[in-house]
């Protein structure tokens, strides 16, 4: 038999790593071989397990998941990472492709198809899930971009946060950042987006299917 593939479970929720966990050791060709419920946490777990595979939630506290596949990415540029996802709207997977993920999957996706995700990654493919694939490929072909596209990854997340009604110091706690770099960001947010109020950030949220109605 084959050595398995090595998982690091990075989620903030214990109970949803649990059942992962489970899930994919019922797989006899995978082992989840560390654990972390931070995107910092996950960066060092990474550095000391080397595994095959991350699969990774990137709504989380601290510097947030997509914050920490630039790092990761930056220290081992073949690292395989899966995004494990709530979010069903075309941006987030774009982004974290563009961070340098190999596939994305929602949360609500079957038990089987995260194992084949896995699978797929670890022989250095790309995963995407059907839907999520369909829509990036609609926005595509109909030359639609989305507004929030202009923003980095640090402004995206506290846009995000913005956008959910969080104060700026809520942000600046739950990044590690301190409120005057989330005042920054906050400005060339408004400036790059055209928006002058909390408000008018939602809207645009909801508009690009980024939070619900």
């Amino acid at each position: 038999m084959s050595n398995p593939i090595k998982v690091l479970l990075v989620d903030d929720h214990a109970v949803v790593r649990m059942g992962f966990k489970m899930l994919l050791e019922s797989a006899t060709d995978i082992k989840v071989v560390a654990e972390a419920d931070s995107g910092e946490q996950a960066i060092k777990q990474y550095m000391d397990t080397h595994p095959d595979v991350v699969v990774m939630d990137i709504t989380m506290p601290g510097i947030g998941g997509l914050e920490a596949i630039d790092r990761i990415i930056a220290k081992d540029n073949n690292a395989k990472i899966l995004v494990l996802s709530a979010h069903e709207d075309s941006v987030h997977p774009k982004r974290v492709l563009n961070a340098g993920a190999m596939g994305y999957l929602t949360k609500r996706s079957a038990a089987e198809e995260l194992i084949k995700a896995i699978r797929t990654i670890a022989l250095n493919k790309r995963y995407l899930e059907a839907n999520v694939a369909q829509q990036m490929a609609i926005q595509q072909l109909s030359g639609e971009t989305n507004p929030v596209d202009v923003l980095s990854d640090r402004e995206f997340e506290v846009f995000m946060a913005l956008a959910k009604g969080k104060t700026t110091n809520e942000i600046a706690e739950t990044l590690s950042l301190s409120p005057r770099t989330v005042g920054t960001h906050l400005y060339n947010i408004k400036q790059k987006l055209n928006a002058s109020n909390s408000a008018e950030i939602a809207l645009i949220a909801m508009r690009s299917g980024l939070i619900d109605p």
